[in-house]
């Protein structure tokens, strides 16, 4: 088969035109010696050129191509690498300087690559078995169901809407073939069974080492994590699985919809979801670390650095014991530290459901509730469902604005900011002579920041946030027993030791509330006229005296009852409807 003409014609080209005006260079390379500014290990792909990419000159580069730009690690002669090889000819040879592995996206090398380790996974390791089964078919439709498509009395409690995986009311895992009385959440039909095969992870012959990791914190020999500090909900539901007896469980399905299968033999099979997404959680930190200029390996595969789910009580059992055992097997990878999974947060005493439009829309909640995200935030992690259910209510979301972040917070904040403006005009006030009460409020003060963040570390958010909410009660308590108002015409020196010490409360409190109230805490530092500040900062003496603050605002507003009424009607509106 004859060449290509477009070939011949390149070459005739370059041999009479470019080949002439370059064979100086040419005839110097050949005299001389290459000595290239570079050494590029480049996919073979047709689209990546380096001397194209980087407008280099003949001579300029040393080029080797593979497939994928692979480079292996160090070997020896005996393993015959063709990139070893060149990398060894152009250090020790050639002495360049710079090495560019020159990479590219929608690699069809890496594709392939990706596919064969999966092939090798599914088809030649024994992480996975290969079983034909009876799986519910919903005839009405021409599909096979997935668990969460099937819905039925639990065999367990006898909740009616117990999913085919689980039953969100006790906890339990189920099978859809445990079920009672099952039917399809699509058509609402009765589903019959149909033969299938799918590709099962066979959890039983992990047992052994769940169980030691979860309930004693060992893995592999070593103390991985304190068990102490894991919440009971999460033992329970792991251990009620182990106890029960780990089965094999698919991680295939039969849909027209997710990540196929990428084997021959698996037409029309897609991964399950608890089996692919986790898997996203690492490919998304890959290209977080590429965009950053990070190493994702630092993240993932160094003993180092903690891994930490915060999930829902119903993923518990998914990210403690699937998707460990998935990472278990890869070998290297790290496994979590902690899993502080909450209970179930229900609203107005029904379960949540966007589904059934019985929610909190974000969206909506902006324009009724215009700048007050933080409000939000403090709700929902004051009545944070960390260890049992937890209701939410607009009426306690109303009356923790009101009397905590309006009454409290908010009031402490304006008294110190309008006094210190109508005193000294803005200006931070000399501290004189302190008494005991002063020194009880300053050594109380010192102890907050160590407070909050150990029970942030232990993952005990509503008990932060509660300390954070104590020190504006020290402040306000300080200043509406101190009155300074009253006295700051028999004593002055006296109101300028209380506003200089509730000006360190103040900004204590726009540092050690950055978690909780974002918003709030940047509000506060502009008032308080601060840059800058840290952790670290909020112990000490903050504000010094001289400084100007600027003048204040409210940081919150109250919410009146009407307001809150129309929230509860919108959600009874939308519960009609459904």
């Amino acid at each position: 088969m004859a060449l290509p003409e477009f070939i011949l014609n390149g070459y005739k080209d370059w041999k009479e035109n470019n080949y002439p005006k370059n064979s100086k260079l040419h005839e110097r390379l050949a005299d001389l010696g290459q000595k290239p500014k570079a050494m590029i290990i480049s996919c073979c792909d047709s689209r990546v050129d380096p001397n194209t990419i980087f407008k280099a000159q003949i001579g300029d580069f040393f080029t080797h191509k593979n497939i994928a730009n692979i480079v292996p690690p160090y070997a020896t002669y005996k393993s015959n690498y063709g990139t070893f090889s060149a990398l060894e000819y152009g250090i020790t040879a050639l002495k360049i300087p710079n090495i560019i592995v020159l990479g590219h996206s929608c690699c069809g090398g890496i594709k392939y690559a990706y596919q064969k380790f999966t092939n090798q996974l599914l088809e030649n390791n024994n992480s996975f078995e290969v079983k034909n089964s009876e799986q519910y078919y919903d005839d009405s439709i021409k599909q096979f169901l997935a668990d969460r498509y099937i819905e039925g009395e639990c065999p367990k409690c006898g909740y009616q809407h117990a999913y085919g995986d689980q039953c969100e009311k006790c906890g339990s895992t189920l099978s859809p073939n445990e079920l009672i009385n099952p039917k399809s959440t699509i058509s609402g039909d009765k589903p019959v069974l149909k033969k299938t095969k799918h590709w099962y992870l066979p959890m039983a012959k992990h047992e052994k080492w769940l169980h030691k990791w979860i309930n004693e914190g060992m893995l592999d020999n070593s103390q991985h994590h304190d068990v102490k500090l894991w919440k009971n909900q999460v033992l329970g539901q792991c251990n009620s699985w182990i106890k029960s007896g780990l089965k094999s469980r698919a991680i295939t399905r039969d849909l027209n919809w997710g990540i196929p299968v990428p084997l021959t033999n698996a037409k029309g099979k897609v991964l399950y979801v608890w089996f692919d997404a986790p898997i996203g959680y690492i490919s998304a930190t890959k290209q977080w670390a590429k965009e950053n200029d990070k190493k994702w390996e630092d993240y993932w595969k160094s003993s180092d650095t903690e891994l930490v789910h915060f999930i829902g009580k119903d993923n518990i059992v998914f990210h403690c014991i699937i998707f460990p055992i998935i990472l278990k097997q890869q070998k290297n990878y790290i496994l979590p530290k902690n899993v502080p999974a909450n209970e179930f947060l229900n609203l107005e005493g029904n379960k949540l459901s966007t589904s059934k439009n019985w929610a909190i829309w974000l969206h909506e909640y902006l324009i009724d509730f215009k700048d007050q995200q933080d409000v939000l935030r403090y709700a929902l992690c004051a009545s944070a469902p960390e260890n049992k259910d937890t209701d939410f209510t607009w009426k306690e979301f109303q009356a923790r604005n009101n009397n905590e972040l309006v009454a409290i917070f908010g009031n402490f904040v304006n008294r110190v900011v309008v006094l210190t403006n109508k005193y000294w005009d803005g200006i931070v006030p000399e501290k004189d002579v302190t008494n005991d009460q002063d020194n009880h409020i300053i050594s109380s003060l010192e102890l907050f920041p160590t407070k909050i963040a150990e029970s942030i570390n232990k993952f005990r958010f509503k008990e932060a946030l509660s300390e954070m909410m104590n020190l504006a009660r020290l402040g306000n308590k300080y200043l509406a027993d101190c009155e300074p108002w009253k006295i700051v015409k028999s004593d002055e020196k006296r109101v300028k030791t209380i506003l200089n010490i509730s000006l360190q409360i103040t900004a204590s409190l726009s540092i050690l509330s950055e978690p909780f109230l974002p918003f709030t805490s940047k509000k506060l530092k502009s008032i308080l006229n601060l840059k800058h500040l840290k952790w670290k900062d909020a112990n000490k003496n903050i504000i010094s005296s001289g400084h100007k603050i600027n003048s204040g605002i409210h940081l919150f507003s109250k919410i009146e009852d009407d307001k809150i009424q129309n929230m509860i009607d919108k959600l009874n509106t939308y519960k009609n409807e459904n």
